[in-house]
């Protein structure tokens, strides 16, 4: 029933939970649609492979069906030091990974076709001791263009290919939405949310989605409110939630290794904040994902 427009699988896979289990999960709760992010230039095809070699081991060959058919996938490059300061060469792997993915023509196992490009976009969250240890010393002049090419460079390739992007963007607001002004291509994403209502208008304006995740549970109370009010401002034909695991959590497991099964603790949050249901919030999800993705069934 829950969709889940982002997870990273592989990363779930190399912190020890069990795919064959999620997956068989999700399947057995008619899961509409799960998107396995990229985050980096060559990783789509050990993606695709981990996620297969899973499915294979689902006895229930129904269950099995299923997980493959609500599989998708996109490709692309958050803006690491090493990807920024290497940008041309990534671009030329994503590039090649994505036109491969493309000429693939197997039936018997995931869908390869690739439906967006990223995560890509604008980091600006200091946190050396945090798992992408960002610092702003690493940031000089040459960084900071490189990061917006980076993220220009995708954004292009994206309208070439007439593709959405899932955008990352997180205290960065300015150069992002600077970013989609040079481009001019506005089709996609903003994924796990974490600006005001000010910056929601700015990207609902060019026309993005806005996604929201885990995180709209942590919120304190001082500013509870202000998350409540930014959920009922979005509106509905462009709303969509999702799990951001193995990160983020949602309260009450925030903390814990996350999962795409937990995607609907935000369901049945956001869908009280709306004053909905969660199964009328889920089938609102599903209608814009199948209209951004172009997706059919």
């Amino acid at each position: 029933m829950f969709s889940d427009t982002h997870f990273h699988f592989n990363n779930i896979c190399n912190c020890g939970v069990n795919g064959v289990e999620m997956l068989s999960a999700l399947a057995a709760r008619n899961t509409f649609f799960a998107l396995d992010i990229g985050t980096k230039a060559g990783d789509l095809s050990e993606r695709e492979s981990s996620v297969e070699k899973i499915i294979a081991q689902i006895s229930d060959s129904k269950l099995a069906g299923k997980a493959r058919d609500f599989m998708y996938f996109s490709a692309g490059i958050w803006p690491d030091i090493q990807a920024i300061s290497d940008r041309e060469n990534q671009m030329k792997i994503l590039r090649a990974s994505i036109e491969q993915a493309e000429k693939s023509s197997d039936q018997d196992t995931l869908n390869r076709k690739i439906i967006a490009i990223g995560e890509c976009g604008i980091d600006h969250h200091w946190n050396p001791s945090g798992v992408d240890g960002r610092c702003e010393s690493d940031f000089d002049t040459a960084t900071y263009n490189g990061e917006r090419e980076l993220f220009e460079a995708q954004l292009e390739l994206a309208r070439e290919k007439k593709l959405p992007v899932i955008i990352h963007s997180r205290d960065g607001f300015e150069d992002t939405l600077e970013c989609l002004k040079n481009v001019g291509y506005d089709n996609g994403i903003v994924h796990c949310y974490s600006y005001g209502i000010d910056e929601a208008r700015a990207f609902l304006e060019r026309g993005w989605y806005i996604a929201f995740g885990g995180a709209v549970t942590y919120n304190k109370k001082a500013k509870l409110e202000a998350v409540k009010e930014l959920l009922r401002f979005v509106p509905a034909d462009r709303f969509l939630c999702e799990t951001d695991a193995p990160y983020l959590a949602p309260v009450p497991l925030r903390g814990t290794t996350n999962t795409p099964v937990n995607v609907e603790l935000v369901y049945n949050f956001i869908a009280e904040v709306r004053g909905c249901s969660p199964e009328e919030l889920s089938n609102l999800v599903d209608e814009n994902i199948k209209s951004l993705f172009k997706i059919s069934n």
